[in-house]
């Protein structure tokens, strides 16, 4: 399934501006677009299917995986898939654009380990686990057991990060959108 395109992995905890950055990348590369995840969870109010996830019942992600149709699948928290499709890679490579990953910490690993030859893996860093619960209470979207659940996670998380080619620390926002921006402009130029 490989292909000449570029993969660029975007990873870390809940919080740390993931998608904030992917949207950034996204209005900035013309030629990057996004693999539009599956998951089981509920979608936010600010969220739309098929533009941010594609939103199914368990029951059919479960199906989904005994057909073979995601290249990676983790069950991030109790009860909650997230999944890549295989269908999503083969549409972007079709119109020969690289391909944005905006995926969860185990999710990244398994692309890294898929596409390691073509790929640029980003951990998001956030030391704190105070700032992560701050974001994590402005983004209005969960009640605060769900937030401590993500939480949780976080040093196992963190722990991750060396796994990936480059950890950047989001203490600033703005400067780890400049930041992250030009190290996928360098990889996407390389080897063209």
């Amino acid at each position: 399934m490989m292909k000449k395109e570029k993969i660029v992995i975007l990873s870390g905890p809940s919080g740390c501006g993931k998608t904030t950055i992917s949207r950034f990348l996204l209005s900035k590369i013309s030629n990057l677009k996004l693999s539009i995840s599956c998951t089981t969870r509920k979608i936010r109010i600010n969220e739309k299917h098929g533009k941010d996830y594609f939103f199914i019942s368990k029951n059919i992600f479960l199906s989904k995986i005994k057909k073979y149709h995601f290249i990676e699948w983790e069950e991030v928290y109790k009860n909650i898939f997230y999944g890549t499709l295989k269908s999503e890679l083969i549409k972007i490579w079709k119109n020969n654009n690289n391909i944005l990953f905006d995926v969860d910490v185990k999710g990244g690993i398994n692309l890294k380990k898929l596409f390691y030859k073509n790929s640029i893996s980003i951990f998001i860093f956030v030391k704190s686990e105070n700032i992560l619960k701050k974001r994590l209470i402005k983004r209005n979207s969960e009640n605060i057991e769900k937030i401590n659940i993500r939480l949780k996670k976080l040093k196992e998380e963190n722990n991750h990060a060396y796994l990936f080619d480059f950890i950047i620390n989001n203490k600033n926002l703005k400067k780890t959108k400049k930041k992250i921006l030009k190290l996928v402009r360098n990889f996407i130029e390389i080897n063209k």
